[in-house]
């Protein structure tokens, strides 16, 4: 557990460097490269104490450029000038200091007395800001810390890193706390496991999984606790992880992580985070996953990430090795994990909502590469699960290779309390579902029964029908209402010709707004209910060219906005973008029927919608929507019997509104109105 003083003094840093770096970021790498100096600086003493001599901050000799083949000609570098107490040595002046400080930050990558991995975490470091007195303020309190392997220390860090996910636009690097556990406790890595992180960010997922080791191998965990569930507890009933390991086995496994990140400031943070949880030569490379080759041959047992979402303007541009062909990141991150998982190979991925149902050729041809060999269980995470910082739809993709070639169905997972408030300030709140799903999702593995209010599973032949492999849960989900029917079950484009509605651009061009057509929006739905006639928008004759003309009697839905929403037409108008119109409806199925069935459905039919801010449906999920058709006659006993208790609905309105306005008179004469 964080202890309050430490998280004071990383608070305090931030106070001190918020003024000259604004940018949390930059805060947290000013923060770290000043710790780790301190550290180095710590490491030197205890050395000289035990009788040693300094290493990090000792002199050094180098090649003379204008004697390079008499080597008792080399220069002495006197890097011992920038140990710390000479840095903050009384008689040094707050100038003096930054020069001394900025000079060695820049030149410690280059100084062979340091071992490679602090030269890593050098590499290209520089400091950002030329203010004596705040970096004095800064390096005294960063004197505070002292350096240890403890965990409180890595904890520490983790607090620091944390920053990134509370301030700023962090969303590539940095994943929520609980999900990274959830993740890792759903794949349940052991220590004979090589485990790969391709977009490490922080390190956040390789050291919860190192955790998560540690704590099946802890003899006080009596109660085999994952990571998710020990990490949820206030208090740590036990904390000395990992003690039924031996050093070799400690020495094994630490050598069994890998991360890979573009971002050399990534880099440092994953060095530096793993290095103070007890890796003393991390495995984290700088590497493009997407456009390097060098490491593409290499293979993992476990792969956990949180790819990058955002493509580059004008796409990727990818090797040719990969399976799927894409110029999309999120499509060729998930390929890559996929084709680098050996026999047995396990994997958690955090998704956008794209991968689940996008209609593109890569996407469907990445979803049937997953659906044949690797796939056996997607976990649908709410919107607001990466706030404040973002607000994007995400899912988590559940691979194992060899349970999914075994299995016929896979498993469907939906989260809407992680545990949570989904606004900016993301408090806790009861009622969370992650611990359920975990067990859950266990229950599938182990062939039990996974049906829950959360979660079902669905046969494979079932998914693969339509030739999409779509994903979305919801979309295979048939109602208490549809499942009970005595009738024949049809799709939407069984009975009738969807079309999206369309907008003339630019909006408000007088060329195509103003007219007389009338175009139907929301507020005209809301004001009218089932028969609509549209009194709010208006195109000329050239603007309805541009958008979609509906006829008088068509049913339209909204796909935005308030998707499901349903109205009939009561006179023929256009719709824009935001609705779909049911042309040519089958003789089989009367309009005020299917209008009943809409609005009976809006509430499933809307769960599919998908995007973080704007909910919408797409056409080819409506296609697929499931309406009952009985006899025509029964179909018009059922919209009599409706538009009957409609009407006395409508009665008991005005009733009530008259009784409001009589409470209302009554009231007034106590003010002699």
């Amino acid at each position: 557990m964080l202890d309050t003083q430490t998280k004071r003094r990383i608070d305090d840093c931030r106070d001190i460097l918020v003024g000259k770096l604004p940018d949390p970021k930059a805060q947290i790498e000013q923060i770290t490269i000043g710790l780790i100096y301190k550290f180095m600086d710590d490491m030197d003493k205890e050395a000289i104490e035990l009788g040693g001599k300094a290493k990090f901050f000792s002199d050094y000799k180098m090649l003379d450029p204008e004697f390079p083949n008499d080597r008792s000609k080399d220069k002495v570098v006197e890097f011992s000038k920038y140990a710390w107490d000479n840095l903050l040595h009384p008689k040094v002046t707050a100038s003096e200091m930054l020069t001394l400080y900025s000079e060695a930050i820049v030149s410690m990558e280059k100084n062979p007395n340091v071992p490679q991995l602090f030269r890593d975490i050098f590499k290209n470091a520089f400091l950002p800001y030329r203010d004596p007195e705040t970096l004095k303020l800064f390096l005294k309190t960063i004197a505070e810390f002292e350096y240890t392997h403890s965990e409180k220390l890595g904890d520490a860090f983790e607090y620091l890193l944390s920053v990134m996910g509370s301030q700023g636009d962090a969303g590539q690097f940095r994943t929520p706390r609980h999900i990274i556990d959830f993740l890792v406790s759903i794949i349940d890595p052991d220590k004979n496991n090589t485990i790969l992180d391709p977009a490490c960010g922080t390190a956040g997922f390789l050291i919860s999984a190192y955790k998560h080791i540690l704590l099946k191998y802890s003899k006080d965990n009596k109660e085999n606790l994952n990571i998710f569930q020990y990490n949820q507890l206030e208090k740590k009933p036990f904390n000395n992880l990992g003690d039924q390991l031996t050093p070799d086995d400690r020495k094994k496994l630490i050598q069994n992580f890998t991360g890979y990140d573009i971002s050399p400031d990534m880099v440092r943070l994953s060095l530096v985070n793993l290095y103070l949880h007890g890796f003393n030569t991390p495995n984290i490379h700088e590497y493009d996953t997407l456009s390097s080759e060098e490491r593409w041959n290499e293979n993992t047992d476990v792969v956990l990430a949180n790819p990058p979402f955002m493509s580059p303007k004008g796409g990727i541009r990818p090797h040719k090795k990969f399976t799927i062909s894409s110029n999309r990141s999120e499509v060729l991150f998930v390929n890559y994990i996929a084709e680098h998982l050996n026999v047995n190979g396990k994997a958690g991925i955090i998704v956008p909502e794209g991968i689940i149902f996008q209609s593109g050729t890569a996407y469907k041809d990445l979803r049937k590469m997953l659906f044949k060999n690797h796939l056996y269980a997607v976990v649908s995470l709410p919107a607001g699960v990466f706030n404040p910082y973002s607000g994007v739809k995400t899912s988590i993709l559940l691979m194992d290779k060899e349970f999914a070639k075994q299995s016929k169905e896979i498993l469907f997972v939906k989260i809407v309390n992680d545990g949570f408030s989904l606004g900016a300030q993301r408090t806790a709140v009861k009622g969370g579902q992650l611990e359920k799903a975990i067990k859950l999702i266990k229950h599938f593995k182990n062939g039990e029964a996974a049906e829950s209010q959360i979660s079902h599973a669905v046969l494979k032949s079932q998914i693969e029908k339509n030739g999409d492999y779509n994903l979305s849960g919801e979309r295979y989900v048939i109602n208490e209402f549809l499942a009970k029917s005595v009738y024949e079950l049809v799709t939407v484009d069984e009975i009738c010709d969807l079309v999206r509605g369309s907008s003339p651009r630019p909006k408000g061009d007088p060329l195509y707004y103003g007219g007389e057509v009338p175009r139907l929006m929301i507020s005209d739905i809301t004001r009218d209910g089932m028969y609509t006639t549209p009194t709010t928008d208006f195109l000329t004759e050239e603007g309805a060219k541009k958008s979609r003309p509906m006829k008088k009697g068509d049913v339209i839905m909204a796909v935005s906005g308030n998707p499901g929403l349903a109205t009939i037409l009561l006179v023929d108008a256009c719709i824009h973008d935001g609705f779909v119109g049911f042309r040519n409806l089958d003789k089989r199925i009367i309009p005020e029927f299917f209008y009943f069935v809409l609005v009976h459905q809006k509430e499933i039919n809307s769960s599919q919608s998908i995007g973080a801010v704007f909910k919408n449906l797409n056409t080819d999920q409506i296609r697929q929507f499931k309406i009952p058709l009985p006899p025509l006659s029964v179909q018009k006993e059922i919209v009599d019997e409706i538009s009957t208790y409609q009407k006395e609905i409508e009665s008991l309105k005005d009733e009530i509104i008259e009784k409001e306005n009589a409470i209302n008179e009554t009231v007034s004469k106590i003010w002699g109105v």
